[in-house]
């Protein structure tokens, strides 16, 4: 599949993914407390439906919230993965959300690495994302794109921290896999 060259929507990035907790409280004090997002706004739904608050995730996008008094609870391996990447089954439902992703920077990736553990926050093994056939390599080379470890809020939401090394653009080596199909 061919990049598109001229968009027909102009789009800007992600302006903000929204995501359900189980409890504010908690979910600011990890977002802004442990990852030091600062919160922009905060809503109040009306008849006491819940609340809405929003978190600078930086580059001027925002991840958002939701709790609602009566929400579900969650149900791993349906609206979220088990495990953390690498430590077992990573898979959640269709129009699920499997993990958010924030880019950080390459010079800071292995502090941060080492930061989020100092606070108590179980972090996986760092990945190093290649084009080999596990698509991971166990040391960083020249092929080496992209660096991520992954980690989980309270709720279980699976969060990852990723920088890329070689951004790839859609050139043709980087866009030889056929799209499946539906198997039902």
């Amino acid at each position: 599949m061919a990049p598109v060259s001229q968009p027909e929507f102009r789009l800007g990035g992600v302006n903000h993914l929204a995501l359900v907790c189980s409890d504010m409280r908690r979910t600011v004090d990890f977002y802004s407390g442990v990852l030091g997002m600062p919160l922009l706004k905060t809503i109040e739904l009306p008849d006491g439906r819940g609340q809405h608050f929003f978190f600078d995730c930086g580059g001027g996008d925002s991840v958002a919230f939701f709790w609602f008094p009566d929400a579900p609870d969650p149900a791993p391996g349906v609206s979220a993965p088990v495990h953390l990447p690498g430590e077992g089954e990573i898979v959640s439902a269709v129009g699920s959300m499997n993990h958010v992703a924030f880019h950080v920077p390459p010079e800071h990736f292995d502090a941060y690495h080492s930061r989020l553990a100092a606070k108590g926050v179980r972090v996986s093994a760092v990945l190093n994302h290649d084009d080999s056939p596990t698509g991971v390599a166990p040391a960083l080379h020249d092929g080496v794109f992209v660096r991520s470890f992954y980690f989980q809020d309270p709720d279980g939401i699976l969060l990852e921290f990723a920088c890329w090394l070689r951004r790839p653009a859609g050139e043709p080596e980087n866009v030889t896999h056929t799209p499946h199909t539906a198997r039902h």
